[in-house]
């Protein structure tokens, strides 16, 4: 819960959908021992490595490491996946790098979709944030239709900057300018722009009346 002060008027947000898709037990226990550091994959579990030609092998000279429930620590899918080459497998996102694409379901068997320093995926609010949505907006259904909404939809700063270059060219007023530029009060793209303009509203809406009556 965060707070925000407008003209003395006290304003609180609540930060929606911020909850990650619960892993299961096994994964649970492989996320925990993948380093919080840049670059982090399930290349970094024990018992595995990686040969010159950039394919991730487990280790003969070691013991296979086994999980509580008795499956593999380093499972067969994460080593065979895109022929032992990928990186994806149980990765973690850094705080200085790109995220790629964001799509339906946080699965991280095949997408680097770890939290930085958590032991988590990331939840349905930070992908939602990836993809532009303001924190005011909220999603609904189970936690795996959330995430399908959020990786199905257009990124939002995508969508805005089509929506009013498809409009300002329907009205002719586009120009041949090869860049446009978005007007700063075209859309409320955050928390402060929507409670300024609520706020405002509500100011307008008290101050009428009185405007009429002078």
């Amino acid at each position: 819960m965060t707070g925000s002060e407008l003209s003395g008027t006290r304003m609180i947000n609540l930060l929606y959908d911020h909850r990650p898709y619960s892993l299961n037990e096994e994964d649970f226990a492989r996320v925990c021992q993948i380093p919080k550091k840049k670059g982090a994959n399930f290349r970094d579990l024990p018992g595995v490595v990686v040969g010159a030609d950039n394919v991730a092998r487990r280790d003969p000279t070691k013991e296979q490491v086994l999980l509580p429930s008795g499956k593999p620590l380093v499972p067969d899918f994460a080593l065979n996946f895109e022929g032992g080459k990928s990186r994806r497998p149980y990765a973690r996102l850094w705080w200085d790098e790109t995220v790629s694409t964001v799509v339906t379901y946080p699965d991280l068997h095949s997408q680097a979709v770890m939290h930085p320093e958590q032991d988590r995926v990331l939840t349905i609010r930070e992908c939602a944030r990836l993809q532009g949505f303001p924190d005011y907006y909220r999603f609904c259904g189970t936690v795996k239709q959330r995430y399908r909404q959020i990786g199905n939809a257009v990124a939002v700063p995508v969508g805005r900057a089509l929506g009013f270059t498809l409009g300002m060219a329907f009205q002719k007023l586009s120009g041949d300018d090869p860049l446009m530029t978005l007007p700063p009060k075209f859309s409320h793209s955050s928390n402060l722009q929507l409670a300024k303009s609520l706020f405002q509203k509500a100011e307008n809406m008290i101050t009428a009346p009185f405007q009429t009556a002078e």
